[in-house]
């Protein structure tokens, strides 16, 4: 039976309000004193909103990667996640704490939302982040893929599962920051979309289910990600006959009652689920 290579699930990223902490050794730097600090560093903190790189961990202490690390908002609590015992080794999976909804309010007011109203009118609920997540895999651009523990390992099944079944499933984005949701709303915005033709699309930021850890997008090798055509590849049905015996089911089918559209790639996780091993 073909099997997958296995992944270091206990890789973990370390997540707080503003910083995520990412394990050094799955970065490539952008210059040569970049790659001399991280070629020996433990972690790296990046900057959430813009995905900037503000400093790399070393055995004698934290080394700037830009000016002002001092003033950078929310390393207060970046460093009480590098000097605080990894969770995974600390608790087993049991072990999933969830941050804060950090400035949630202020940044549904830049897009003229109300969370209350928006959570009464699509019935989505607010979605913490986890406090660390772990290497459930490699997306099909070959980025880290974050999942929560029990998703990863869940998700590890089924793609093995299929494998053996002659599918290949591939993954097409998993954990998202709040942040990370809002800079799809300003890219968007700036194209000229408005933010009602957007939330057809993507759910406001501290809504979606990519926050969680829980879901994951889903594609299929030589079809396009995130479109509607991916419920005509051998790669879908079989979701569609397997994905509950691993905990998964798809969060917008048609007519879902959020209002947002047909997403045959989008499957989440049910945390309370018993998945197939």
């Amino acid at each position: 039976m073909p099997q997958l290579p296995p992944l270091p699930l206990k890789v973990a990223l370390l997540n707080t309000p503003e910083i995520e902490l990412w394990p050094a050794g799955l970065l490539r730097a952008r210059g040569n004193a970049q790659a001399r600090l991280i070629a020996r560093a433990r972690r790296v903190l990046r900057r959430k909103r813009d995905g900037a790189w503000l400093a790399a961990q070393l055995e004698d202490g934290l080394h700037p990667l830009r000016p002002g690390l001092h003033r950078e908002p929310g390393m207060a609590a970046a460093r009480r996640a590098l000097d605080a015992h990894q969770p995974h080794l600390r608790n087993g999976i049991e072990h999933t704490g969830v941050l804060p909804l950090h400035r949630l309010a202020q940044r549904l007011q830049l897009l003229g939302l109300d969370a209350d109203g928006y959570a009464m009118r699509t019935g989505l609920s607010l979605t913490h982040e986890p406090d660390w997540l772990a290497l459930a895999d490699f997306d099909r651009w070959r980025r880290p893929l974050w999942l929560r523990i029990d998703a990863a390992l869940a998700w590890r099944h089924m793609r093995e599962a299929a494998l053996a079944d002659g599918i290949v499933l591939e993954a097409i984005s998993g954990y998202r920051s709040h942040a990370y949701q809002l800079g799809i709303f300003a890219r968007k915005l700036a194209r000229g979309l408005t933010v009602e033709e957007i939330l057809a699309v993507n759910a406001a930021p501290g809504f979606s289910e990519h926050h969680s850890g829980l879901a994951l997008d889903i594609g299929a090798i030589d079809e396009p990600p995130a479109e509607e055509s991916f419920e005509r590849t051998p790669a879908f049905g079989w979701l569609r006959d397997n994905a509950g015996g691993y905990g998964f089911s798809m969060s917008y089918p048609r007519d879902n009652p959020h209002g947002i559209v047909y997403e045959p790639w989008h499957w989440r996780f049910d945390a309370g689920a018993t998945p197939a091993a």
